[in-house]
């Protein structure tokens, strides 16, 4: 015990600590933040499994989720004792998660009832044609004036109503008022506040923007929405379960158990009475990261998919350039919402993934940048990689990736190339509906994620935008934000989020080295690859397919009554 309040008394004081739990699509991560100096301190991640049970379904296990937040958090601890950093002095906890992500669990066992239907999951293609049939004129912005989101297979409305009418248990535990419905930030909340002893169900006003069941102007869920989409009785349920007004808004007095050993093995238990607990989704986690505080400022997300937002201030701005209209942050309870447009492309880290996964012919993405370096160019090979139809600006189910402009000479080199250029060209797609929205054309493009470690990505992004690309030099922008928005919180206080304030970032700024025509060249022939990409897959194909599996099945059921 002396030798333990020794080892005490020499921790290093380093004014207000920050936390954030960043539970992305392929990983988690637990970051510990400097508030005075917004240096990262210590962190640890841990990768997320996705599986893919059938052609365009991708889920992962909520309870996996949920120990890889345990693992994150109980080994970045260590690695602070380690470092004689005083973990007690962490005062706030910020969460950011992959958004729409869906989840349904039984309040009285705390157990999934189903695994997490990722985001990018296409299972509900039919579930949404049936919705826009509906419509007046089969318009799949039918819905948009509320919750500023086309019908589509992303948002969580549609996978609700899957989990709903496909899974026994889920319709069991709605029946019977036991379902509890979220995103994965509400997951994560109601277990790390007591689960089925008291946990706390909620969500913030980013996440709940991106359900296609929260209107955006009132900011609350909207039952005519619910009502839409068959789900009103289980919305109500939810908050009735809750028993106040902070069911999917913004918490307080959370009580958080840390779990670690110090250095003779002996587990201590750190209890932190958290005030006005942050929570923000990923992408809008990421512009307060970047600092995008300001009407027209931007900033472009490279992660398993690719997503720029850009902040429009106090007034929802309406894109009618295939862009979506959602709830940037709202960094307090009597603080006005702010609002983003937003494009969002399905697949861009991912394509890396699945180059490696699928195909086999890159070992990590280290080796994507040499392979694709080694040739500088895609010779004529273009890559649209829609694994998950398109997103915006066309917002197409039907669509599915396509590589063409093959010739003999074509290796795997120009593949990584053109992969590259895949996810630059779906920027360049989205950018371009931004500027057209806004009018004001961005001058430099603001990135960060994962895949902005690539420096030819970088550099062939800043030639086809013909604006300079500028990535700061620390890129966990997401879990910065969700960090600094805990800090800022009324209550706790530790970090000023006034522009006087806030830390100078050092940046790294990528200029374009080709001229505009060869630019404009080349994303002519991409456009010309992503109409061949369009009306793939119907419900007619999907029928069909179907229907040649029952003949082929029952032609096996004959044969075998004739053996």
């Amino acid at each position: 015990m002396n030798g333990t309040m020794a080892a005490s008394s020499h921790r290093i004081m380093l004014g207000p600590l920050v936390a954030a739990i960043d539970q992305g699509t392929s990983s988690t991560r637990f970051l510990v933040f400097n508030s005075k100096t917004a240096e990262l301190l210590s962190h640890h991640q841990v990768e997320i499994k996705q599986s893919f049970p059938k052609e365009g379904w991708v889920e992962e296990d909520p309870k996996e989720i949920l120990q890889s937040v345990y693992e994150c958090m109980e080994r970045t601890c260590e690695k602070l004792t380690q470092l004689n950093i005083d973990i007690s002095n962490i005062k706030a906890i910020g969460v950011t998660n992959q958004r729409e992500t869906t989840l349904v669990w039984d309040k009285e066992t705390g157990e999934p009832l189903y695994n997490a239907i990722v985001w990018l999951d296409l299972r509900t293609q039919s579930t949404v044609e049936r919705l826009i049939n509906k419509t007046p004129g089969r318009n799949k912005n039918h819905l948009k004036h509320k919750t500023g989101l086309p019908i589509s297979t992303y948002f969580s409305a549609v996978k609700l109503r899957w989990l709903m009418d496909n899974v026994d248990e889920v319709h069991q535990a709605v029946v019977s008022h036991r379902a509890m419905f979220g995103t994965v930030d509400s997951w994560l909340i109601w277990c790390l506040t007591g689960g089925k002893s008291g946990g706390v169900h909620c969500t913030d006003v980013t996440n709940a923007s991106r359900t296609m069941l929260f209107n955006i102007h009132t900011m609350d869920w909207d039952p005519e929405l619910c009502k839409y989409e068959k789900i009103y009785g289980l919305m109500v349920s939810i908050r009735t379960l809750g028993k106040s007004d902070l069911i999917f808004k913004i918490f307080f007095n959370i009580v958080l158990v840390f779990v670690m050993q110090c250095e003779r093995l002996i587990q201590y238990v750190y209890v932190f009475y958290l005030k006005n607990k942050q929570c923000l989704g990923d992408q809008s986690a990421a512009l307060v990261g970047q600092m995008c505080f300001q009407d027209g400022q931007a900033k472009n997300t490279y992660g398993t998919g690719c997503f720029l937002l850009r902040n429009t201030g106090v007034k929802p701005v309406m894109s009618e350039h295939g862009l979506l209209t959602t709830v940037a942050y709202k960094l307090g309870r009597d603080k006005p919402a702010c609002y983003a447009l937003e494009g969002s492309v399905a697949i861009a880290g991912a394509v890396v993934r699945w180059l490696q996964d699928n195909l086999g012919i890159i070992g990590s993405s280290e080796e994507l940048e040499k392979l694709a370096a080694s040739v500088g160019t895609s010779y004529g090979c273009y890559f649209v990689p829609a694994f998950s139809g398109l997103y915006a600006p066309y917002w197409e189910p039907s669509a599915r990736g396509i590589i063409c402009g093959l010739t003999q000479f074509t290796n795997k080199s120009h593949l990584a190339f053109a992969a590259l250029e895949a996810v630059c060209f779906q920027t360049r797609e989205i950018l371009d509906a931004m500027n057209q929205d806004s009018g004001i054309p961005l001058t430099q493009l603001q990135v960060d994620g994962g895949m902005t470690s690539n420096k030819l990505l970088m550099q062939l992004q800043a030639d086809i935008l013909c604006i300079p690309v500028v990535k700061p030099s620390m890129p966990e922008t997401t879990a910065l934000g969700a960090a600094m928005a805990a800090g800022a919180a009324e209550g706790v206080s530790v970090w000023s989020l006034n522009p006087e304030d806030l830390s100078e970032v050092t940046s790294e700024k990528f200029e374009p080295q080709i001229n505009p025509e060869e630019s404009e060249f080349r994303y002519a022939r991409w456009k010309k690859a992503v109409e061949k990409s369009m009306n793939w897959e119907t419900m007619d194909s999907v029928f069909g397919i179907i229907a040649m599996l029952i003949n082929e099945a029952a032609a096996n059921q004959s044969l075998k009554s004739v053996l």
